[in-house]
């Protein structure tokens, strides 16, 4: 009789993906082999290869996992709020919780765009990201009423970068609020003056 699956339990996708996120996000992609991602995920050589194609492509699907992770944790911290200023500034609270987490890393995106060839699937993913959080920003800028919303969209980008590579670099949590505040005034300064 053949075993059917459960839904508790993971997929050989999904224990490989979870097993790469882990080893990738803590080492690097190119500094962790398939065989580490093997064995932590627990199956076969084969399992990766017919599920992935190769390493590239495990890289390439991690990546976007994160994307959308990202994506969602950022959304769901905009949604929590009315005001569309507010909302700007939510991205960057949301921000702040991810960096006062022990096991934060640093940027994935920036981690592997560092590794990747040009050219290549994962820079293609990694330049994918960035085009999608900076259309957050100039979509939130916009709704919030913005003369120049893709002007202030860079400029907001600028300070979700720097304030991702100073918590990794300084290791200091706090980067997020400095961002933050920093982002309260370039906002304030696009925005038109409220009655």
């Amino acid at each position: 009789m053949a075993k059917t699956r459960t839904a508790q339990t993971p997929t050989a996708r999904e224990r490989l993906l979870s097993a790469a996120g882990e080893l990738f996000y803590a080492e690097g992609v190119q500094t962790v082999g398939i065989d580490r991602i093997i064995e932590h995920a627990g199956v076969a050589k084969a399992s990766l290869y017919n599920t992935f194609g190769g390493k590239e492509q495990l890289i390439q699907a991690y990546l976007e996992s994160r994307h959308a992770s990202v994506t969602g944790r950022l959304l769901r911290a905009i949604d929590r709020v009315d005001d569309p200023r507010e909302k700007l500034l939510a991205v960057f609270e949301a921000q702040s919780e991810l960096f006062a987490q022990p096991t934060y890393h640093g940027c994935a995106f920036v981690s592997a765009s560092a590794e990747a060839k040009h050219g290549s699937a994962i820079e293609e993913t990694t330049d994918t990201y960035r085009a999608a959080i900076r259309a957050l920003f100039t979509d939130l800028a916009r709704d919030a009423g913005a003369a120049e919303p893709e002007a202030l969209a860079r400029q907001l980008h600028l300070l979700y970068d720097g304030g991702g590579l100073s918590a990794r670099m300084d290791r200091d949590p706090s980067a997020g609020a400095t961002a933050r505040a920093a982002a309260s005034v370039l906002i304030d300064a696009a925005l038109p003056k409220r009655a």
